[in-house]
């Protein structure tokens, strides 16, 4: 069964750092692009940052040259490395993985929290 997991999130001042983590199981992971959506209360979830299966990034303009995502592949392991941190960016952040090839499968993770504020 596939599953992801994230964690790492949690309160910091503005101008800090985060890095979230996300892992996942039950899937090729290096069959998947990989993103990270945020979701903030009483708002649709929107994309953040995806990188795909060969490892091409792409950001939402919004958090371009303070967040940065990467993955392991030998770790299952997807990260976005947020920093500069506004209180904006306070949501709770998903982890999104997608087929890039054959049959259209998505999964997603429960989300962690991130609190931006002094």
């Amino acid at each position: 069964q596939a599953q992801l997991v994230e964690s790492c999130g949690g309160l910091v001042q503005p101008g800090g750092s985060l890095r979230l983590s996300c892992v996942a199981s039950g899937i090729i992971f290096s069959m998947y692009h990989i993103a990270w959506y945020l979701q903030a209360p009483a708002k649709q979830r929107e994309l953040v940052a995806i990188i795909t299966d060969v490892g091409i990034e792409n950001y939402a303009d919004s958090v371009k040259d303070r967040f940065t995502i990467s993955r392991d592949n030998t770790k299952n392991m997807v990260y976005l490395q947020m920093k500069n941190l506004k209180p904006e960016d306070t949501s709770v952040y998903y982890c999104n993985a997608r087929r890039s090839v054959g049959s259209y499968l998505e999964y997603w993770g429960q989300g962690t929290q991130v609190t931006v504020s002094s």
